[in-house]
């Protein structure tokens, strides 16, 4: 199957450098953001630049023609962990949007969910393990995965990732300076943006689609290990752990589906190194 035209709905910290790399390897990228102010800097990238909400106003809902003209969609939205109605709120507006793309003529979709779907207390979970999420936006995350799995005319690609970590995004900043943090023994889930771009190429060039991959590091380090040495790494003032560490069982989310299936090796295999 041809696949020469991407559009990626969200172009920030994940998005933009994605459809950086689309663009070096000869793909054309529609790429869509909420910030008139980026529209100069994405189009200085070779990115086709639109300035889209999810939910269109009718004077522009002529873009998301020109927007959606493509032979991939990627959704890279966040569903608002801060929205007290995200259960509700962010499959709605999911499902608006994917009404657009299919009179498009959209047929492939990856959609960038979460480990979030599962729950803390579920121990070693791979893909085949059913998720039971226990927060809202890790369930508002499963509502849209399974919405988007239903549709017969569209081919849908679930990519999980773990703990986003890159670029501006020190992790040591996650905790720094906070006390009384529990659960220290609780092992992270953690995945490097580089690793994640690749995953995305990695997929899109051998059109492994279809499939829903867990998107995290090789190696899980314990919370405390993990945030007191990236604190020390970047300057930042030390959080303080618990002493009793938290009681198990922990999550711990197996990357061995996707290393086998697009025959990958992580670049940033142990979060230690981050």
């Amino acid at each position: 199957m041809s696949m020469n035209k991407i559009a990626i709905l969200g172009a920030g910290w994940l998005g933009w450098p994605l459809a950086k790399r689309l663009v070096q390897k000869g793909y054309v990228v529609n790429a869509s953001t909420t910030s008139t102010g980026k529209l100069p800097a994405l189009t200085a990238d070779g990115i086709n630049a639109f300035y889209i909400h999810i939910l269109p106003r009718e004077s522009e809902v002529g873009s998301y023609d020109y927007f959606l003209d493509a032979d991939l969609l990627i959704i890279n939205i966040p569903p608002g962990r801060r929205d007290p109605e995200v259960q509700k709120n962010f499959p709605k507006k999911i499902e608006l949007f994917i009404s657009l793309a299919l009179k498009a003529g959209v047929k492939q979709c990856i959609f960038v969910s979460s480990t979030g779907v599962y729950s803390d207390a579920q121990g070693r979970v791979a893909e085949d393990i059913i998720p039971i999420p226990s927060t809202n936006s890790g369930k508002a995350l499963l509502t849209v995965e399974n919405y988007l799995q239903s549709i017969p005319s569209l081919t849908t690609t679930i990519i999980r990732p773990g703990g986003l970590v890159g670029g501006d995004r020190l992790a040591g900043r996650f905790l720094a300076g906070k006390k009384n943090i529990p659960n220290g023994n609780a092992p992270v889930n953690m995945i490097h943006r580089e690793d994640l771009i690749n995953i995305f190429i990695k997929i899109i060039d051998q059109q492994k689609f279809g499939k829903t991959f867990h998107c995290v590091a090789d190696h899980s380090p314990t919370r405390r290990d993990f945030y007191i040495h990236q604190a020390k790494k970047y300057g930042f003032e030390l959080p303080e752990f618990l002493p009793d560490g938290g009681n198990g069982p922990f999550k711990v989310v197996s990357n061995d589906f996707v290393k086998k299936t697009l025959d990958y090796e992580f670049l940033f295999g142990d979060p230690m190194g981050f």
